[in-house]
């Protein structure tokens, strides 16, 4: 397949320097095999830029991405529908930056052939928990920004009314809903639920809407052409945007966590939820699209009362992280970032919050079940530091 080519032209290309690129970006569940690619070592790049959101990090992101052979436009084309699966499931810096997500759609705008596509900004706050107790917004009055009253959704009208083709989906607003495929006639916004129960004890579940320009969004399968009455699945890119923070039940919140999102927690009987201890967002990630990139949020972490992070408890680190291999990424923010802030607090967590931790409850037990999950399907990913490589 034309995807599978382009990782693997990628690897040979760039060698050991960047050679996570070369890793699989098929979707399972369709006709396409993923890569097996661990033959011989390979190393992992995590890219980490200074930035509060505001300037012009991301710009600087994307450069040193490139000067170190992972051009950040080679992932994105300029007629790709492009997905930001954010965090909004909380108020105040327990959300993604909305400074970041603004950084991030001013760099897929200003694709250097032009963008003729379009973004969707989205997530699933499972429509309840949250800073209200009814789930996500992407309209929250307290957000995570410079500004503190710019929302998502004001994001997305700045782009609406430059031109561009930006879009908010909340997907709270039909997480109970249950729905068919498009190629089986049904035109709804919902969530897909597969019938089977993994061996993680995760039942397979993903989005599939409409937005407000007619684009058919299936999480899983692409973009649906009702002309062509076929999905083109490389025309959907994924980039996850998850806030770093610790977490009351799983420890540490980031790259592999935040696709807690992407499922209905509601119409599995929180099996969702559930199977993130036993590494049941890997099977999430394998089963359904992997990103093709994760920049995490790290310019105000939630060392503490998480996953909630008040504007008086966040701690303001002004960095960002990219790779695309989101296990290797949440092992070094956590070992590098969030546990120093965590062992100046009271309470004794960081040893739960170790990603080298092997006991069950421990953060490092259930990444190590979802980089296997990976694994599993032929997907590189890594906790090994000597295939980490960062670039400052």
């Amino acid at each position: 397949m034309k995807i599978i080519g382009i990782f693997l032209l990628a690897f040979f290309l760039l060698g050991a320097e960047c050679s996570n690129a070369v890793r699989s970006n098929t979707e399972a569940g369709s006709n396409q095999q993923p890569a097996q690619v661990f033959s011989q070592q390979l190393i992992s790049t995590i890219f980490v830029e200074d930035t509060d959101g505001t300037d012009d990090g991301v710009v600087r992101l994307i450069r040193s991405m490139q000067k170190h052979g992972l051009d950040f436009y080679s992932l994105i084309g300029s007629g790709d529908v492009v997905l930001l699966k954010i965090n909004c499931q909380w108020a105040e810096r327990g959300g993604t930056n909305s400074d970041l997500i603004h950084s991030v759609v001013k760099a897929i705008v200003d694709h250097p052939n032009g963008f003729s596509g379009e973004v969707i900004i989205a997530d699933n706050g499972q429509g309840q928990f949250g800073s209200d107790r009814r789930g996500g917004s992407l309209s929250w009055a307290n957000a995570n920004s410079a500004d503190r009253r710019q929302s998502v959704m004001d994001v997305v009208r700045i782009f609406q009314a430059a031109g561009h083709r930006v879009t908010g989906v909340l997907w709270d607003d039909f997480t109970g809903v249950k729905k068919e495929e498009f190629s089986a006639g049904d035109a709804g916004n919902g969530f897909v639920v597969e019938d089977n129960i993994r061996s993680t004890g995760l039942e397979i579940s993903y989005p599939k809407f409409v937005t407000e320009y007619g684009t058919h969004v299936s999480f899983k399968l692409g973009i649906w052409d009702a002309n062509a009455q076929d999905y083109d699945s490389e025309k959907l890119k994924v980039i996850n945007m998850p806030v770093l923070k610790s977490h009351g039940g799983f420890q540490v919140t980031a790259a592999v966590k935040n696709y807690m999102g992407t499922p209905s927690d509601r119409l599995t009987n929180r099996r969702a939820h559930n199977s993130v201890g036993t590494g049941g967002m890997g099977t999430q990630m394998a089963n359904t699209r992997m990103p093709v990139l994760n920049i995490l949020d790290m310019i105000w972490i939630g060392a503490e009362r998480g996953p909630s992070s008040s504007y008086a408890n966040a701690k303001q680190i002004n960095k960002i992280a990219a790779s695309m291999d989101p296990v290797a990424l949440d092992y070094w923010a956590s070992k590098n970032i969030l546990i120093p802030e965590v062992m100046k607090l009271p309470g004794g967590r960081a040893p739960s919050m170790n990603p080298d931790g092997t006991e069950p409850g421990t953060f490092g037990y259930w990444l190590r079940l979802s980089m296997l999950e990976l694994h599993k399907a032929g997907i590189w990913a890594t906790m090994n530091e000597s295939e980490i490589q960062v670039v400052n």
